[in-house]
Order: C-alpha cells, then sequence, then structure tokens
C-alpha cells in the first residue's frame, strides 16, 4: 500500500488586515476616489459661491452677516473652496483636510441653524465626511501638536 503524503501543518492565523487582500490592494483606489470626491464636493459648491447663490444668504444671517456683506463674502469663500479642492487634489495636505472637514460640518450645521430640518445636516454627511475619511486614510500626525506635520 503506498504511503500517504504527510499533513501539511496548519498556517498561523493572521490578523484579519493581514488576510483581507482588499485593505492592501484597494488603498490607492480609495485614496483617489476621496480625493476626486473632495474636489468635485469643493469646487462645485465654491461655484455657487462665485455665482452668488441667494439660497446661501440666510446661512451668513445666522452669524449676523447683513445681506450685502454676505454677497460679497460668497465669491471670496467660494474661491477658497475652489483653491483647496484642487490642491487637495495635487497634495492631500492634513491641514486642508482638517479645514475642509470643519467648514463642510459647520456649513452642514448651519441648515437648522437657519430654521431647517436638521436632516439637512444628514443629508450633507459627505460635505465633511469625505474629507475627514480623506484624512484618516492619509494619517494623522502623532503627536498631534507637531505643526509641520499638518503641513505634509
Amino acid at each position: 500500500m503506498a504511503s500517504q503524503p504527510a499533513a501539511r501543518p496548519a498556517p498561523l492565523p493572521l490578523p484579519a488586515a493581514a488576510t483581507d487582500g482588499a485593505s492592501i490592494t484597494h488603498r490607492p483606489v480609495l485614496f483617489w476616489l476621496l480625493r476626486i470626491a473632495c474636489i468635485c464636493e469643493f469646487v462645485g459648491h465654491g461655484a455657487f459661491g462665485i455665482i452668488t447663490k441667494a439660497a446661501w444668504v440666510p446661512y451668513f444671517g445666522v452669524v449676523g452677516i447683513p445681506e450685502r456683506w454676505a454677497y460679497r463674502l460668497m465669491p471670496v469663500i467660494g474661491s477658497v473652496d475652489i483653491f483647496l479642492g484642487f490642491l487637495v487634489l495635487l497634495k492631500p495636505v492634513r491641514v486642508a483636510l482638517l479645514y475642509m472637514t470643519l467648514w463642510g460640518l459647520w456649513t452642514a450645521l448651519l441648515r437648522p441653524l437657519a430654521g431647517e430640518s436638521l436632516w439637512e445636516t444628514v443629508e450633507r454627511a459627505p460635505n465633511y465626511l469625505v474629507p475627514a475619511a480623506l484624512l484618516c486614510l492619509r494619517g494623522l500626525p502623532t503627536p498631534l501638536g507637531d505643526w509641520r506635520e499638518w503641513l505634509r
């Protein structure tokens, strides 16, 4: 009777991240998808700022900015949004992503503060969660107090 081949020992269990090929192979794809989503989000909203979207005037009123000044500030804010969108496409600087996250959250929170439904904030979650996800994927500086790392 022929001898049976020796049974191979079972491989050592690996951590979930090491066995999940998607976490390694799809990281660059996810990185670029989030960068593209940021530019679309911020260039799109920036364009509305440049053309001075009248529906945004009440959001300025929440913080006491009169209508006349709202129309003057919108193109400035829109230009900053467009600049940051292109910056993140070219080089996702952490401080820009942090600003985009906080700005997106603030502008989403302005809706209920201006008398609209809380669902308006929920609907705009991608405005702040996309840059936040890209910031997390990019990695937070350690220690957090090292400001030079925020500029990389």
